[in-house]
């Protein structure tokens, strides 16, 4: 089944999951920087867009009618509604990219990631964790984004995650950040060297 599949898209999809505060914004960044050949799908957002953020670079950035006339047109591979605001990613974009031969990178909660998993059986799904809830804790506060409340309602959300960690298909635990990046690199590139996609990307060869 897996074979099947990814031999209709030569680029591979990695999902990467990962509690708030857990340092995957950071490792998505570093990881894009040093390999330019993954896309990172941009997700359309209700949410307002904050200081320094442009529609089209961090999300997309609609009102909740468009979103809900996208959801009704198909548009979206998943979505789900965070803190009130609507998230969701675009299926017909993945899938063009792929097909293009290109590796495409989502970062999304664990619940997409599962509604993926459903539709694109080879995807591959990656969780980043803090060494510890109380690491997590002190890198939440220190970042001073977020009111006590505020980060109180993530680290029950993070230990809502650490229930569903089982799920992925790789764990990397961001203690060194250097480390993870570099557990992160090795993921994504064992997984483009799959026969699956080799034999899809190079089958005038085989052939």
């Amino acid at each position: 089944m897996y074979l099947e599949h990814a031999l209709n898209y030569p680029g591979c999809l990695y999902t990467i999951v990962a509690p708030s505060g857990a340092g995957k914004s950071s490792l998505v960044a570093a990881l894009l920087e040093r390999d330019p050949t993954i896309r990172l799908s941009v997700s359309t957002t209700t949410r307002p867009p904050r200081p320094g953020e442009v529609s089209g670079c961090e999300y997309h950035f609609v009102n909740r009618e468009t979103f809900e006339t996208l959801i009704g047109e198909g548009e979206f591979l998943e979505y789900a509604e965070v803190y009130g605001n609507l998230y969701g990613t675009s299926k017909r974009w993945i899938e063009a990219t792929r097909a293009a031969g290109e590796d495409v990178l989502l970062e999304i909660d664990w619940q997409g990631a599962r509604q993926v998993k459903k539709i694109f059986p080879d995807m591959s799904f990656i969780y980043i964790l803090p060494p510890s809830i109380e690491v997590l804790r002190e890198r939440l506060v220190k970042r001073g984004k977020d009111t006590t409340e505020v980060v109180e309602r993530r680290l029950a959300a993070a230990r809502e995650d650490l229930r569903h960690v089982h799920q992925a298909d790789y764990v990397i635990i961001n203690k060194d950040f250097s480390v993870a990046l570099a557990d992160l690199q090795a993921v994504t590139r064992a997984l483009r060297l799959t026969a699956a996609h080799q034999l899809k990307r190079y089958a005038d060869l085989i052939s």
